[in-house]
């Protein structure tokens, strides 16, 4: 039988503040997370200024797009999960930025394509950017704390190999021109149980199938590791691809 605390530990997480877009704010101070030594948006940045067209993949609610301001004045946004485009229009409307449901589809339309936890389809990349057009990608890889379903008795996270190697030969294989590849499995640390449930009903592809009472015994496993120790760490799995278009004779 669980204790009292371990159930409002789970009903804290269960109930907790409803997310929209990429924030976990509600998790400071309950998980503390390592970032890559590259900085996503550091690198960004200067290409968005010189670039006079942007497409955005999968924004989120529009947070980091928004950080990138000012933006070009052909700058658009596409995200495609139903729970994000209304805050992402809403975070978005103030630059110009119009938020779409699927991508465009003309041609050689944009000179930069940015993608941070999104999707890399790289065919699609390679018909909508301009010859010379850049494409800046952070990926979540197939390892992405892989420990964390381990420790639950959970099946692996993804059923396909994704990394940085398998992007970029993607990318190689639709016509682009690879420029720069990193990879690191930063910690990421849970210091409560609630924000590990927290965290699996906010990334639901983690373990597909989580809910807390399916997972009650194992949650009281890791419940008592994380008592004992502290906390509980697992690796997370980022990679970062910069690609071109090559120019056309």
């Amino acid at each position: 039988m669980r204790s009292n605390r371990q159930g409002e530990d789970l009903n804290a997480a269960a109930t907790g503040a409803s997310m929209t877009g990429w924030e976990f704010a509600w998790l400071d101070g309950l998980a503390v997370a390592s970032e890559p030594t590259w900085s996503y948006l550091d690198l960004a940045r200067p290409l968005v200024r010189r670039a006079t067209s942007v497409l955005d993949l999968d924004t989120g609610g529009g947070e980091l797009l928004a950080e990138l301001a000012p933006l070009p004045s052909h700058t658009v946004a596409v995200e495609t999960w139903a729970r994000n485009t209304p805050a992402a229009r809403e975070r978005l409307a103030p630059f110009g930025v119009p938020v779409l449901t699927e991508l465009p589809s003309e041609e050689d339309e944009f000179d930069l394509v940015l993608s941070r936890h999104g999707r890399l389809p790289a065919a699609d990349i390679a018909r909508l950017l301009k010859p010379g057009g850049v494409l800046l990608t952070q990926q979540v890889g197939s390892d992405d704390l892989a420990e964390l379903n381990t420790a639950l008795g959970a099946p692996p996270p993804h059923p396909r190999r994704w990394d940085a190697e398998v992007a970029a030969t993607a990318l190689l294989a639709a016509g682009l021109r690879v420029t720069d590849v990193r990879e690191e499995r930063p910690l990421l640390t849970f210091r409560d149980i609630a924000a590990v449930v927290h965290h699996l009903r906010t990334v639901p592809w983690q373990i597909r199938d989580f809910t807390p009472m399916r997972y009650e015994r194992e949650l009281a496993r890791l419940t008592a590791v994380i008592r004992a120790r502290g906390e509980f760490t697992v690796r997370a799995h980022r990679f970062l691809v910069k690609a071109e278009r090559p120019t056309e004779a």
